[in-house]
């Protein structure tokens, strides 16, 4: 059994949005990679990190990304992507549908062997201690309800964006989506106008019919849907709105204000949608936690939920929240230097990315200060 404690934590932003920020100074006793306890003093432990009033936050969860294999993205003829965003406290990648793979096969067989062939070798593969949750499979005709039953049973539990695949039809697509829903997976769903070669227009009334997981980037990707229609998506479905970094900015600002007007933010996810045409961006996601804080008027704690505990909800997952129990995946932040901000909170509400001092993966440091950020104004020890 190892042990490490976190002390002098100066606040914790905890990733769950119903209580998003415990104030300090406490102590965070890890215990084989789990938060054990939160505690006011400080316990004793094999190793210690003195955060010397500092701010610690979830490692973020990027909602939307186009894995190939490794850490390589054709795309952008780009290694080492994945470390990259481990520097800017992305702890875990979910799938968005492995459709960057040049000469993708679109029959049945060869797009089931592609998902299960993803998600195997990312089930086995952290790049850089990241959690990589591949093998969305993509909707192709000729799929029937044996083959998610099949994938399922053998570990798969995404569907990539419906629209990415020749099943574009939201009527065609509502009978796979019940089938992968019965048997436990979780589908995504492409909104607005076409990305990549080979996507399409996926309208409000498709997301109506089609009633997917995740709305994905309903800021559009590069292309929104007109506000009105966003708002009928947020309003007529229960799935999760998904904002991301690489789509319309004006549109999410939109999105954010609206949620918060409906009380909706715990049903808001934020994505990279990378690697893309937009490129590789590492700082994608506080990017838009920034975004969502500072020019939507949310606090801090709140809009880092976003990245964080509505994401772990959405996908079922056990990190994304400081709280015993959950996996030990960590930032810890700063005003950056230079910053107006004196904290964390009020850097990023101004609209400053946080220097990153650290980052632990089940509770074990992957990155000390990022080579991403500036450097925090107070250091680790």
């Amino acid at each position: 059994m190892s042990t490490l404690v976190i002390k002098n934590v100066g606040t914790i932003f905890t990733g769950d949005i119903e209580k998003p920020v415990v104030n300090g100074p406490v102590s965070i006793l890890i215990e084989d990679g789990k938060i054990k306890a939160i505690e006011g003093t400080e316990p004793k432990a094999d190793k210690v990190i003195d955060a010397n009033g500092m701010t610690v936050c979830p490692g973020f969860i990027d909602s939307h990304v186009h894995f190939v294999f490794g850490d390589f993205t054709p795309r952008q003829s780009q290694l080492g992507y994945i470390e990259s965003s481990l520097h800017g406290g992305v702890t875990s990648m979910i799938s968005a549908g492995e459709v960057h793979l040049p000469g993708r096969p679109t029959d049945p067989k060869g797009t089931k062997a592609l998902a299960l062939l993803a998600q195997k070798s990312f089930a086995k593969l952290r790049p850089a201690g990241v959690k990589t949750y591949g093998g969305g499979l993509i909707l192709e005709k000729g799929l029937v309800e044996a083959d998610f039953k099949e994938l399922s049973e053998d570990g798969v539990w995404l569907v990539g964006e419906i629209g990415l695949g020749s099943i574009k039809a939201a009527q065609e697509a509502r009978q796979m989506v019940e089938w992968a829903k019965k048997y436990g997976m979780k589908v995504l769903m492409h909104v607005g106008g076409t990305s990549v070669p080979g996507s399409s227009t996926v309208t409000c009334d498709d997301v109506l019919v089609a009633k997917p997981t995740v709305a994905c980037h309903l800021n559009g990707g590069p292309t929104s849907i007109p506000v009105p229609e966003v708002k009928r998506v947020i309003e007529q479905t229960d799935c999760a709105i998904e904002v991301v970094h690489c789509g319309n900015p004006l549109s999410a600002l939109e999105i954010g204000r609206f949620m918060k007007e409906k009380g909706t933010l715990k049903r808001l996810i934020l994505g990279n949608d990378a690697p893309s045409g937009t490129g590789v961006i590492p700082l994608g996601i506080w990017r838009m936690v920034n975004f969502m804080s500072s020019l939507c008027d949310i606090p801090a704690e709140t809009a880092v939920c976003f990245a964080t505990g509505n994401t772990k909800n959405v996908f079922g997952l056990t990190q994304g929240i400081v709280a015993p129990g959950c996996d030990a995946d960590l930032q810890i932040i700063d005003a950056p230097m230079g910053s107006a901000g004196k904290d964390a909170k009020t850097a990023i509400e101004v609209g400053d990315i946080p220097g990153i001092g650290m980052v632990l993966i089940d509770g074990v440091v992957k990155t000390q200060v990022s080579r991403n950020t500036p450097p925090p104004v107070r250091k680790t020890a």
